[in-house]
Parts: C-alpha cells; structure tokens; sequence
C-alpha cells in the first residue's frame, strides 16, 4: 500500500495536477453559459459534469505527460527540472508511454460518450495537446502554442452542451490562448539562459527579457480585450464584466511582481493565475444565475 501511494505521488509530481485549476474554469464557463442560452437555465445535468471532468482530466494528463516525456532529453541538463519524476527515474519511459496512451484513450472515449462532434474534434485536439512539446524545438510560437492547447476548453465545453461552435465561445477561447502564452512567457524567463546554451525556440532566449515583459504585457492586453469581447457576444451583464474588469486587476499585479522581483515568478504564475480562473467563474456563474 505504501508503494502504492508513493507511485501516486510520483505520477501526480510528473503532471503536476492542480494545475488543472487554469484550464477547468473556462470549460464550466462555457459550458453555463452555452446552457442557459439553450434551456434556460446554467445547470447542464449531472452526467456533463462527470463526463466534462473526465475529458478535462485526461487531456490535461495526456498533454503533460507527453510533454514530459517528449523533453526528457531536455530537462535532464537544467538544474530547475532535473529531478522530476520522468527524469530521476522514479516514473520510467514504458509506464509514461503507458500513462499517455492510457488518458489519450479515456479522452477519447469520453469525447464520443458527449456527442459526436465531441468525438470527432477529439483527434485534432490531442494534436495540439501534444504540439506545444515539438513546437519549441524549433519555433518561438511555441507559448502561443500552450495557450491554444488551454484555449479549447471553452470550445469543448460549448461543444459539449450544444454539439457546435459559437463565436462567444472562439472570442473566449482567444482570451484564454493569450493569458496563457503570456503568463508562459513570464515563467520561461527561468530558463532564458538554459535556452539560449540549448538552442531552443523561447521567446526569452531570441528577444530578451525586456522585449519579453513587452510582449507579455501585450498578450495580456489582448486577453482581457477578448474576454470583453465574449462577454459582450455571449450578452451577459454586470458581474461577468466585473469579472474581466477584476482579472485585468489581477494580470497588471502579476506584471508589478514579476517585474520588480524576478524570484517571484512561481507566486505570479501559480498563485495569481489560478486565483483569476477561479473568480472569473464565480462572477460568470452568479451572472446567469
């Protein structure tokens, strides 16, 4: 039983589950709002929730296992990931390979439980999940990358209530692509040095951290003109603008910390970050209440 756990702790190490926090939110976001568009009211039914997690759940487990088997040969050599689990041994190749297809099945088979686009966008989805990986190998728009694979939760979500797209749900979805690369940027500046001796594609490691604190700053300007957009399509009202108004609080307090003590960047990336998605479904959730 023992070594039991300590497996579990080892692979939840190696995914670093609650982070699930920046991706959730959005996908109940869409997934209230698309309901009370269609029936009239924000709850969708026990069985989207449960299958809604699942999907959620497995693609974040797929994603971030691949990604830490795809960089073992990278991680190896940076001090700041050298003893993660996929690295020191603890959690090795043939049960990470395991783990992988294991989620990328229990996603899929989910999506086609939701409905069948659900089922048919799942293929190109895990694409993407998996592209952040192979991207930074060789182009900086990598970060952007990330913030895409993060950006489908909101279009998962309204696919899952409604079995379409709306252009809510896609002006949504943008906001979150930007949040996320631009907090990505934020956090790659740890590595700016590592990058650069490596050779890979990070923004920090190409333009430097000045032009990177720009570029986040810009990212972050687009995500809450985006998130603004949304909530003007979607036609919500007073709290979810409070909402967006509040996130864009929070995103210029990450940039003041990161900016004035470099040591902090896990508080504004982790702290913060987790503490906007979190909010921002609240302020959503009360709107259409």
């Amino acid at each position: 039983m023992q070594q039991f756990f300590k497996v579990l702790k080892d692979i939840n190490e190696l995914i670093m589950f609650k982070h699930s926090i920046f991706s959730l939110p959005f996908i109940f976001i869409a997934m209230i709002v698309s309901s009370k568009q269609i029936n009239g009211t924000s709850w969708f039914g026990w069985e989207l929730l449960v299958l809604g997690l699942l999907a959620a759940v497995s693609a974040r487990n797929f994603a971030m296992s691949f990604n830490r088997y795809a960089d073992r040969d990278i991680d190896k050599h940076n001090p700041r990931t050298a003893n993660r689990p996929s690295v020191d041994g603890r959690v090795g190749k043939k049960n990470i390979q395991f783990f992988i297809g294991l989620n990328a099945l229990i996603f899929i088979v989910v999506a086609y439980m939701i409905n069948t686009l659900a089922f048919w966008l799942s293929f190109p989805i895990l694409a993407i999940l998996g592209g952040y990986s192979i991207f930074k190998r060789f182009s900086p728009y990598a970060h952007l990358v990330l913030g895409l694979s993060l950006g489908l939760a909101p279009i998962a979500g309204v696919v899952a209530v409604s079995q379409s797209i709306t252009m809510w749900s896609v002006l949504l979805a943008l906001g979150v692509m930007f949040w996320v690369a631009g907090f990505d940027l934020l956090y790659s500046l740890q590595d700016m040095e590592y990058d650069k001796e490596k050779g890979l594609f990070s923004i920090p490691s190409i333009y430097g951290k000045d032009a990177t604190f720009f570029i986040s700053r810009l990212f972050h300007a687009l995500t809450v003109l985006f998130w603004l957009l949304f909530v003007v399509a979607a036609g919500l009202g007073f709290w979810a603008y409070l909402g967006v108004f509040a996130g864009g609080v929070i995103l210029y307090a990450e940039h003041k910390i990161v900016i004035k003590d470099f040591a902090k960047i896990d508080r504004a990336f982790f702290t913060l970050n987790g503490y906007l998605g979190i909010m921002l479904f609240i302020m959503i959730f009360i709107d259409r209440i």
